[in-house]
């Protein structure tokens, strides 16, 4: 085992559900070894009610707040070790360029935010984050170059 702090971030569209909810999860999951942030290329004005209710349960004093991607494309930003898109639309959109040169993947997951009054949908999205960081927090990081990583964390979104 090595003392290495790994970075990982979130994107979504608005940042304002599956992304926030991912890193919630990874940060109480890893304990430490992973320092998770999520970001939105078109941030919402506010987190959705439903994922901040998960995510208070999970973690009470995790602060919810929406940013945008460029945030952490800047020179002072956190050198991030993963970058993972979780909507197809940020998938699809053009990136900044990440400084360090990140392993990548996209995890799509379906949007909750679509049916906001309906609990199961985000609790659905919550499982299948939840599932997917588990297999992340299998991986041997460190015996991993940034390529292995990157098409192990591929390979992850093909898990339900």
């Amino acid at each position: 085992m090595t003392d290495r702090t790994y970075n990982a971030l979130f994107l979504c569209t608005g940042n304002s559900a599956r992304s926030q909810m991912a890193e919630a999860l990874l940060n109480f999951m890893s304990k430490g070894r992973i320092r998770a942030y999520s970001a939105g290329s078109h941030p919402a004005d506010r987190v959705q009610p439903l994922a901040a209710q998960l995510i208070a349960a999970l973690d009470p004093g995790h602060a919810l707040r929406t940013k945008s991607w460029d945030k952490f494309a800047g020179p002072d930003a956190p050198v991030m070790d993963f970058v993972i898109t979780v909507c197809d639309n940020a998938a699809g959109e053009a990136c900044p360029i990440w400084p360090g040169h990140p392993a990548t993947a996209h995890w799509g997951v379906p949007d909750p935010a679509l049916t906001p009054d309906d609990p199961a949908a985000f609790k659905n999205t919550w499982l299948t984050l939840r599932r997917r960081i588990d297999l992340l927090l299998a991986l041997p990081l460190e015996k991993l170059d940034r390529l292995a990583q990157e098409q192990h964390l591929r390979q992850i979104a093909h898990t339900l």
